[in-house]
């Protein structure tokens, strides 16, 4: 999530609130366990889990901090491997006072780097020594970005800042206790806000997808605002698009389509329709039905063109997260970030075949979308987006499945799916199947003209957040029906107010956005919460952004790692062996980066480079144990 994050509100539909509060509907109740084998398993790269002993988690807590700098626990080291700029392959290097040209920018890391996977070299193998990371670079800073931030506003400083948008792709090695990026490399790659795409599933050649550039509706032009992301079985990445809206102005009558996506006349801020016309709402309305997908990206082929699975349907995608169903079919979590908005998730037709990569190539583009239903007795329903079915027909604006997927909000609505606070990162267990989901905050609950308080969404303005866990009817992840129950109210304890007061045993966090289940089952909860609140009022006692560890069989949780100053920490990711883990760090220095105002840019952290070298920059971290062991052991 960024600083310019569209948390706002733009579900106009009536779905009711279920009222009934936690403390009354959910202590009765338990969650459905044990019965589904380890899915992720057969995962590229994805080794067996790793048997669980007594505690997993065996690290001491770090203390809360306002350190500019990374800190882990005792017995651990962190070394920053993959800055914003440094090159991808043999491209030029970072020029500290953000002199690079957009062209070079093309050949460098992006800005703020988000989601990560690691794909181990060679494919098909274990490694965890050599492999590809693919990661997410979700939105710029332009007043770090460019020289003299955006005065003046030029068609090169729009390139430039499309060329930082998207996702890289880098090789990495081991080198005795070191990592290093390969350079060159035959892999190294960068996808762009302008990297042509294909368009696959039920959207694809859609008269909502076409326009005056393609009026095949079947190439989409870049990726922007990837926020969390999923990998598959066959070993392909899925970057998915969030606030894609934030992009686009629309200075005339806003259409209800694009409204309730979240376009307005001024935008986030961006600018780029000032140079690039596509992003002018009104003149080419059709050009913002072309995101907020999921796109699908081969990182071992370094020539594979990426798609756009619309099957997946059309949202402020937070994630991706992948499983398999008992009978092979492929299942799909995701949660659609914004204030009041739905769960969804997908059920493919096809069946992953392990021995056939080249017949998993598009599983992705058939199959059944359905959006989330919490029940108050903590039963849940998978309501179906299928045109003809609940409603969804020419009458209410979907004559056909492509309306459906573009339109994935609206069918939602249609249906009655359950209203979250802020539908984040998803995970799912590596054993048992059960799956995991960070509901981030949502200030507005229960405001005057807002949805009030629901079973699983129990707290009034919900500062903090929460997590929720289900498991799907008969451990199966194809099933149609789940039971829930709430993990966790993140939160201070000792707040005495009744919908802040967490409930959390151990170190005390807020705003939980990512989350991943390693191979051994430990759970780990990244926040981001933000910086204009930070250590501030109800946050005094929450400290900097951070990544913990939380064992699901006591509920204990102990804070590993704390951020440098102003930071996100989002994206996590470990080598098959668990001994090595990689971790992002998001645009420190927050807010003084602001994206209209270059002055001073280190005013609040120059991580990683240190006071007067240059501008805070987002950067992956390679984290090892002294030992040699698995990560939070």
């Amino acid at each position: 999530m960024s600083f310019f994050d569209d948390d706002g509100v733009s579900n106009p539909s009536g779905n009711d609130a279920f009222g009934e509060l936690v403390e009354q509907g959910l202590k009765r109740r338990s969650i459905l366990k044990g019965g589904l084998g380890a899915a992720a398993a057969g995962f590229i790269g994805g080794p067996q889990a790793l048997a669980q002993s007594a505690s997993l988690v065996g690290f001491g807590s770090v203390a809360t901090t306002s350190e500019d700098q990374v800190i882990v626990p005792p017995g651990y080291a962190a070394e920053v491997l993959y800055a914003w700029g440094d090159p991808v392959s043999d491209g030029p290097q970072w020029e500290p006072g953000a002199g690079n040209s957009a062209a070079e920018q093309e050949r460098q890391a992006g800005m703020h780097h988000d989601g990560i996977h690691f794909f181990p070299l060679p494919y098909r193998s274990n490694s965890s020594a050599r492999g590809l990371l693919a990661m997410n670079h979700e939105y710029t800073d332009d007043g770090l970005l460019h020289i003299g931030g955006m005065e003046p506003w030029t068609a090169e400083k729009v390139r430039k800042s499309q060329a930082a948008h998207g996702v890289s792709v880098v090789e990495v090695a081991r080198d005795g206790d070191s990592w290093r990026v390969v350079r060159p490399s035959a892999y190294g790659r960068r996808i762009t806000a302008y990297t042509p795409m294909r368009v696959g599933g039920p959207a694809a050649g859609h008269p909502l997808l076409r326009t005056a550039q393609d009026p095949a509706g079947a190439t989409v032009l870049g990726t922007f605002n990837n926020c969390a992301m999923g990998y598959t079985p066959w070993g392909t990445y899925l970057a998915c698009e969030e606030n894609f809206n934030g992009y686009f102005v629309n200075a005339g009558s806003i259409p209800a389509d694009q409204a309730r996506y979240g376009v307005s006349a001024a935008g986030a801020g961006y600018r780029w329709h000032e140079h690039d016309a596509r992003f002018d709402g009104r003149s080419h309305p059709n050009e913002l039905n072309r995101h907020g997908w999921v796109v699908e990206i081969d990182p071992y082929d370094v020539n594979s063109t990426p798609v756009k699975r619309t099957a997946l349907g059309r949202i402020k995608h937070e994630g991706a997260t992948v499983t398999l169903a008992r009978d092979g079919r492929v299942v799909v979590y995701m949660g659609d970030d914004e204030r009041f908005e739905y769960v969804y998730k997908f059920v493919s037709t096809g069946r992953f075949d392990a021995a056939d990569r080249v017949a998993n190539s598009n599983l992705l583009d058939s199959g059944t979308l359905y959006a989330g239903r919490f029940n108050a007795d903590g039963s849940g329903n998978w309501l179906p987006l299928v045109h003809g079915q609940g409603g969804l027909d020419a009458a209410a604006g979907f004559p056909d499945q492509g309306s459906v997927v573009v339109r994935a909000r609206q069918a939602a609505d249609k249906l009655g799916a359950t209203k979250m606070d802020r539908p984040e990162w998803i995970t799912v267990h590596p054993t048992n199947g059960e799956v995991f989901m960070t509901l981030t905050n949502n200030s507005q609950r229960g405001d005057t003209g807002r949805p009030g308080t629901d079973a699983a969404n129990p707290r009034k303005t919900n500062t903090f957040g929460h997590i929720l866990r289900w498991s799907e009817n008969g451990n199966d992840a194809a099933a149609t029906g789940f039971k829930w129950k709430i993990f966790v109210l993140a939160g201070d304890p000792r707040n005495t107010d009744a919908n802040k007061k967490g409930n959390i045993k151990g170190d005390t966090y807020g705003s939980p956005d990512g989350v991943w289940f390693d191979y051994r089952g430990v759970l780990w909860i990244q926040t981001d919460i933000s910086t204009s609140t930070l250590g501030t009022g109800d946050y005094v006692n929450i400290g900097n952004n951070m990544m913990l560890a939380a064992d699901i069989g006591s509920g204990q949780t102990r804070r590993f790692l704390s951020g440098p100053k102003g930071c996100e920490i989002t994206g996590v990711i470990t080598t098959p062996d668990s001994r090595t883990m990689f971790v992002n760090i998001q645009h420190p220095g927050e807010p003084s980066s602001e994206r209209n105002v270059p002055s001073n840019p280190a005013a609040i952290s120059s991580w990683p480079d240190g006071p007067g070298i240059g501008r805070p920059r987002s950067a992956t971290v390679v984290i090892t144990k002294d030992d040699g062991g698995q990560i939070g052991t």
